[in-house]
């Protein structure tokens, strides 16, 4: 009895401890990540101010995108392509995205239900109850998370909650993220080499795949199901 007594302490701190490092940062940063990221040409001037830990910076708003969500994923990806091109910009975006859904994944695992849902909304949580229960849920996951326009980060925290294992969450998320960091890397490669034609059929193509994968994201959790 003192044992979960002493767990629940524990559990409570920690969430209390995040909630904090969540608004904290969101309150700190956001408002200026979100102008900078708005202005490539700043964005990039900014990171190019750290000299050779600027690839570093640049994965951490990544990691920080997806943990704390303070902006689109997208936007930061599109950065990424106009800094570093569309291959170094997908794999510096790949790699803090990864690190980002491993790092949710962690925590919602360690952290248990009741964290999940003060994240989440009961009836968000309701609709991926599918793979939740479900012991062979990691296709159901790898569609999700290759959808446009369904909630890939929230779903980092869901993932926690399901009995895939974490070798093989790692494999998926990394997987199915992979075609839409590529494409948002290369719109902004093309921005930065003033190639805008290019960019905008691209970028016209990815909003009308995300607002098909928005507007029918009911649908498609329930085909999936």
């Amino acid at each position: 009895m003192r044992r979960n007594k002493n767990k629940l302490f524990v559990n409570s701190l920690l969430i209390g401890a995040f909630v904090f490092l969540f608004f904290w940062v969101l309150f700190r940063y956001g408002d200026y990540l979100t102008y900078l990221l708005k202005d490539p040409a700043k964005f990039e001037k900014w990171i190019l101010g750290f000299g050779a830990k600027g690839v570093l910076v640049f994965i951490l708003i990544q990691v920080l995108q997806v943990v704390i969500f303070i902006i689109p994923g997208e936007v930061v990806q599109v950065a990424g392509g106009y800094l570093y091109g569309a291959v170094l910009g997908s794999l510096y975006s790949l790699i803090g995205i990864t690190i980002g859904s491993v790092l949710c994944f962690a925590i919602a695992r360690f952290l248990g239900y009741e964290f999940v849902r003060g994240m989440i909304s009961e009836d968000k949580l309701k609709k991926f109850d599918y793979i939740i229960n479900n012991k062979k849920g990691e296709m159901g996951l790898f569609i999700v998370f290759l959808m446009p326009g369904l909630p890939k980060d929230a779903l980092s925290y869901v993932a926690g909650l399901t009995p895939v294992k974490f070798v093989n969450y790692f494999l998926i998320t990394a997987l199915a993220r992979l075609p839409g960091i590529v494409i948002s890397s290369y719109i902004g490669s093309n921005i930065e080499h003033k190639n805008y034609m290019v960019s905008a059929v691209v970028s016209v193509i990815a909003v009308i795949l995300f607002v098909i994968g928005f507007l029918n994201k009911d649908k498609i959790i329930k085909k999936i199901n």
